[in-house]
């Protein structure tokens, strides 16, 4: 390699030393051990073409990085230089906007995807997700703004760099350094952990939801992101953008099945300390969910009438004590041809589901049928006589 043409990664060493020249030379020299595998390990990753702005992009100035490794090292910032009768006006700096939106934008969808993730978690429940459709557009805008100005113009922010000498306070703190020291060591087990907590959330969805498979592709991606972009945000700020998002979603959902756990356990200490009415607090069906019982008979279906015979529709029942008496309720699944459940609730009457099979000219349960056939019949299967209560005789007065 020619020395004529220093390559990007000497160029910006260069000035990070020159940064740091207040300094003395062991100390320097200690400082920027770790910096040039770093640099030297993004300059393979850009290729023979790499330049010093590429590595600007991804780490800021050399002088913030400086800035940073004095911080860390617990070393006095730099002296500012005297200002010269020449520097008439100061340079113009750009507008704090689009840092600020890139910022608190990434902070938002972290606070948001943590509370998407606790409520699916704490209620088993898949459409919860819907809530990150909510979080796309702020996500979108932070991460084009991140792209346009870049993490340097961040970390001037002024809560930037107050919560930079927050950290450094604590640091000189012998017990809170301790405490940093060991979470940061913990970093390279997170990553990993948070690949499995993915893929785990997942799982454990498709044991209520078998429609929630479809979220494995996703969540495949996502392990995978977190675990290879977790281990470079140190070298790479722009890395932040996906794995604080997938650590706030581990986080939350962690959270969500403790309050999960809790709420069992609850239900089931109520269940077997009460006396029940209902069979439905002691039984449940194939599904988990509570159900109701005439003698040894599970109900799926209620049919109500007046005092005439008339059968009443949308009626919603409940016991003695307010609570709804909700059964799973079951539909027809067109693409299969059989039943499946489709929700939980206390309305009644409910379509009755026939099943069986149907052969190419659409006879049902014939001799050739093989293709699962299932329908829902709306209505009253049959007739109630509703008995009429007997007038009771009133003796005549003496």
């Amino acid at each position: 390699m020619s020395t004529d043409k220093p390559t990007a990664a000497r160029a910006y060493l260069a000035r990070v030393r020159t940064a740091l020249a207040d300094l003395p030379a062991n100390e320097i020299e200690e400082l920027l051990e770790d910096v040039r595998p770093q640099l030297a390990e993004m300059e393979t990753e850009l290729g023979a073409a790499a330049r010093v702005e590429d590595l600007v992009a991804r780490l800021g100035t050399p002088e913030c990085y400086a800035a940073e490794l004095r911080v860390s090292g617990g070393y006095p910032p730099a002296p500012e230089a005297p200002q010269t009768a020449a520097e008439v006006l100061p340079a113009a700096k750009p507008g704090r906007v689009g840092p600020r939106l890139a910022l608190w934008g990434l902070l938002f969808c972290a606070a948001g995807t943590a509370l998407v993730a606790f409520s699916t978690a704490v209620r088993f429940d898949v459409e919860m997700l819907v809530g990150m459709l909510v979080l796309a557009p702020v996500f979108a805008v932070s991460v084009a703004f991140l792209l346009l100005r870049g993490v340097d113009a961040m970390r001037e922010l002024p809560e930037v760099v107050r919560a930079k000498a927050m950290v450094k306070s604590m640091r000189d703190d012998r017990s809170a350094d301790r405490a940093l020291t060991y979470l940061n060591s913990l970093k390279p087990a997170w990553w990993v952990v948070c690949g499995f907590a993915l893929l785990a959330f997942g799982l454990l969805l498709m044991i209520r939801n078998l429609h929630a498979v479809l979220l494995l592709p996703v969540l495949l991606v996502g392990a995978g992101l977190v675990m290879w972009a977790g281990p470079r945000t140190k070298a790479d700020g722009r890395m932040l953008w996906i794995a604080v998002p997938v650590s706030a979603f581990v986080v939350g959902s962690a959270f969500g099945g403790l309050g999960a756990a809790v709420n069992l356990v609850r239900d089931r200490t109520y269940s077997s300390n009460s006396a029940p009415m209902y069979a439905s607090s002691t039984y449940e069906d194939v599904h988990g969910n509570e159900a109701l019982r005439y003698g040894t008979h599970e109900l799926s279906n209620l049919y109500v009438f007046d005092a005439n015979g008339k059968p009443l529709e949308d009626v919603y029942l409940y016991d003695d004590r307010g609570r709804p008496l909700a059964i799973t309720r079951y539909g027809c699944e067109k693409d299969t041809g059989t039943s499946q459940m489709t929700g939980q609730d206390n309305h009644f009457p409910r379509p009755k589901v026939v099943e069986g099979v149907q052969d190419d000219h659409g006879n049902v349960n014939g001799y050739n049928g093989y293709r699962g056939y299932c329908r829902e019949d709306a209505g009253v299967p049959f007739a109630a006589v509703i008995p009429k209560a007997s007038a009771t005789s009133v003796p005549p007065p003496r």
